[in-house]
């Protein structure tokens, strides 16, 4: 029976993407025998309340099981408890850092894709950068060969090609007249020169007479076009759009199996346990706040007020999402108040445990923003510094200091938090008006763009460095229920699609916050209003 149970632990473990050392195994199924007739739901209890714990690595020992079978048992007087409340509600939220989101490649021959194990240097080669864009186009690229517009018809005939918009290689332009569609990438090989590049060559367009669909095309971005070859071998685009966006459903079914989003894989079973739960979870709240200056005494201020108002509801959030930037001067080499911001964040402690019902009950998730302290601007980045954040975490047990972007899972839901000030950028970097046919909202635009380029920052390198070895981190696919775009610029909500894309709104500028409810997928955008 002993031999069961290990082999059942070590499954659902490497389900979750842990391994187990001998002595982590023999500390867990010294737990789980305490409890003969629920051996599952103990399992099932202390994997979700081992995603509270900072893990340097997958390998799991018997340090952290010992931590967290201390907690269970003392917590729940030595029983397990599966029904939904405040604790099963913080064990059911799982924060995946973008540096430890799997990495996968697609496999152009057999048509799937593998995971990359291999080393991921921060500073990479200079092939780590050209497979940035490869990996980007073949996301993408097979993706829309499940389109059926995009794909080859199956037969042949007249009838066939009705509808069809089969994509052509550019190298096969040269070769055949009339108009193609093509998929590329584009990018500025001559200064003033836009060419669109696939997996076999490049080919300079012409984009003046293009029709375009909604969303802000920048270089780096991959479309889909159609055109026709000039006798001077430029691309005159007639048509210019975003590759055709994917069925979050249909994504997850034609890759069974794969860990894309981070937090570990979950089996049919499991899934539906979960979807159970998460519909059951209807007083679960998440208050997002982006922009909160601890060097500002005014906004401060509001903080404590916002603290203040959830104190005293029937249930606190079981998350509070805090987005920086956290100071109101960029941190940068001519930044030299890292004891003072310190001591700021000792400030923001002592504010929540002076509310002890949010202290015990809810979570804190920290993001650092663009003008953060860290090793540089580029993205993703690491989180906040222990140096900085050593008071707060003394303080509050519950906080968790993640990179920039992470991730979120909450039961089956998928989450993307991502603080940076995108849009301006954009909206700059656009080499097409954008269209306003079907919205002239930016934001819109915006949405769009992200959603269709399954990546959060497709903009060039040179605007927005990117590590090309965590390039990954960035991608949007499958497509996540549920993305948060903290930027300075105005509050704004958009449901694309069927997902929930929102932006905060800088509180440090205009007093927005935002309360989501994950079980509904509903945002409730606020603004603190303070009389004197």
């Amino acid at each position: 029976m002993s031999g069961q149970i290990r082999k059942k632990i070590q499954k659902k473990f490497k389900i979750r993407g842990y391994s187990l050392k001998v002595d982590a195994l023999d500390e867990i199924l010294s737990f789980v025998n305490q409890f003969p007739d629920a051996e599952e739901e103990a399992i099932d209890l202390l994997l979700d309340n081992l995603q509270l714990e900072t893990l340097k690595s997958s390998v799991i020992d018997k340090e952290p099981i010992k931590r967290v079978v201390s907690l269970l048992l003392e917590a729940d007087g030595a029983t397990v408890d599966e029904s939904p409340g405040p604790a099963s509600s913080r064990s059911a939220i799982r924060v995946t850092d973008a540096f430890l989101v799997p990495k996968f490649r697609y496999d152009l021959v057999k048509k799937q894709f593998y995971e990359y194990t291999g080393r991921l240097p921060v500073h990479g080669e200079a092939s780590s950068k050209a497979a940035v864009y490869k990996d980007r186009f073949l996301l993408l690229f097979q993706r829309v060969s499940r389109d059926e517009h995009f794909s080859r018809p199956a037969f042949d005939t007249e009838l066939s090609h009705f509808g069809s918009c089969e994509i052509s290689p550019i190298q096969s332009l040269v070769i055949h007249k009339g108009r193609r569609w093509v998929m590329g990438l584009i990018s500025q090989l001559e200064d003033g020169h836009f060419y669109l590049e696939d997996l076999t060559a490049s080919v300079e367009v012409d984009l003046s007479k293009a029709k375009i669909t909604t969303g802000l095309f920048t270089e780096n971005t991959i479309v889909v076009a159609e055109g026709e070859m000039q006798s001077d071998g430029i691309f005159q685009v007639i048509t210019c759009g975003f590759p055709p966006l994917e069925d979050r459903d249909k994504s997850l079914k034609s890759h069974a199996g794969l860990d894309f989003f981070g937090g570990g894989a979950l089996t049919k079973e499991e899934t539906l346990r979960l979807a159970d739960l998460e519909r059951r979870a209807v007083n679960d709240m998440f208050v997002i706040i982006s922009d909160i200056w601890l060097d500002n005494d005014e906004v401060m201020g509001k903080l404590a007020t916002i603290l203040d108002g959830f104190e005293n509801v029937e249930v606190v959030p079981s998350l509070f999402v805090f987005m920086g930037n956290f100071c109101s001067h960029p941190c940068n080499l001519a930044f030299n108040s890292y004891s003072s911001l310190r001591l700021q964040f000792g400030k923001l402690g002592k504010m929540i445990e002076a509310h002890p019902r949010i202290k015990e009950h809810s979570r804190f998730l920290l993001i650092p923003g663009p003008d953060d302290a860290g090793p540089s601007t580029v993205i993703p980045r690491c989180a906040l510094p222990k140096y900085l954040t050593e008071e707060l975490s003394n303080t509050v047990p519950n906080a968790i200091f993640s990179s920039n972007p992470c991730r979120v899972k909450f039961y089956t839901q998928e989450i993307v938090f991502f603080r940076q000030d995108l849009l301006y950028r954009m909206r700059r970097s656009c080499l097409i008006t954008p269209s306003t046919e079907e919205t002239e909202d930016p934001f819109e635009h915006l949405v769009a763009t992200l959603t269709h380029q399954s990546h959060l920052c497709p903009l060039p390198l040179m605007v927005q460095p990117i590590i090309w070895n965590y390039d990954h981190s960035l991608h949007l696919y499958p497509t996540p229920n549920t993305i948060v775009l903290g930027d300075k610029s105005e509050q704004k909500a958009f449901k694309y699609t069927g997902i929930t894309c929102f932006n905060p709104g800088s509180f440090s500028s205009d007093s927005t916050f935002v309360a989501y409810r994950p079980c509904t997928q509903e945002s409730r955008a606020f603004r603190l209003v303070i009389i004197i």
